[in-house]
């Protein structure tokens, strides 16, 4: 495996944990973070639900209440720490694992992932949704939004980087770098096609993106 790879998801890993008291200003701060968060009564949200880097739970509140069950995952206790606190509903499971390694021991009705997707490095993408593809029932689908290419300029790219990745910083001023990859719509549904999905990815609040992705040889 890749040692810088892992040094990047070690960063950003470390990122996370650090910046989980700050985590949710972009959704104070931003309205269209605001109204994308209340698309999720609109969204395809059914039965067992398993919710990928759930962060402090801004997304799973709103899940808990369409759906049967939700086991929210994340790699962070501080940000986990916060979900508990926000989300105390007695259908919802908080989960503390890597998702690079974790596999879930039950299949889900449906897979739901907020702005998860473009910290995946490209290399591991295939395994991400073999992985995902295991996770489902039959008949299952996978549901993502996600910072489109619009949302780049609102960061500090870093430029020539062999994984795509941006420059963060926390209030005192620490710098960590984080992988994140601004999927194009169109291009992602090409991608998930040749990896073996039914995809439908489209534009969203002008900057971000939603999809909805259902394997065409479910392993369930």
């Amino acid at each position: 495996m890749d040692s810088d790879e892992d040094a990047l998801l070690r960063e950003q890993i470390a990122y996370y944990r650090a910046h989980a008291g700050g985590y949710d200003r972009p959704y104070a701060e931003r309205k269209e973070l605001r109204e994308l968060l209340a698309m999720a009564n609109n969204l395809p949200i059914v039965g067992d639900v398993l919710e990928l880097a759930c962060g402090t739970g801004q997304w799973t509140g709103a899940l808990a209440a369409r759906a049967r069950s939700v086991t929210a995952v994340d790699v962070s206790d501080e940000t986990l720490g916060i979900a508990r606190a926000r989300v105390a509903s007695p259908n919802v499971q908080f989960v503390q694992a890597d998702l690079f390694t974790w596999r879930p021991p039950r299949r889900y009705d449906t897979v739901f992932l907020a702005f998860w997707l473009s910290h995946i490095p490209p290399s591991r993408l295939p395994d991400f949704w073999n992985a995902v593809a295991g996770a489902l029932a039959p008949n299952g689908k996978a549901i993502f939004i996600d910072d489109g290419p619009a949302e780049a300029a609102r960061e500090e790219v870093l430029a020539q980087q062999p994984i795509p990745a941006v420059l963060r910083r926390l209030d005192d001023g620490s710098p960590y770098r984080i992988v994140k990859v601004f999927h194009d719509a169109d291009e992602l549904t090409d991608k998930l096609a040749a990896l073996g999905w039914s995809a439908d990815v489209r534009t969203v609040g002008g900057s971000f993106i939603l999809g909805t992705a259902e394997p065409l040889a479910n392993p369930g």
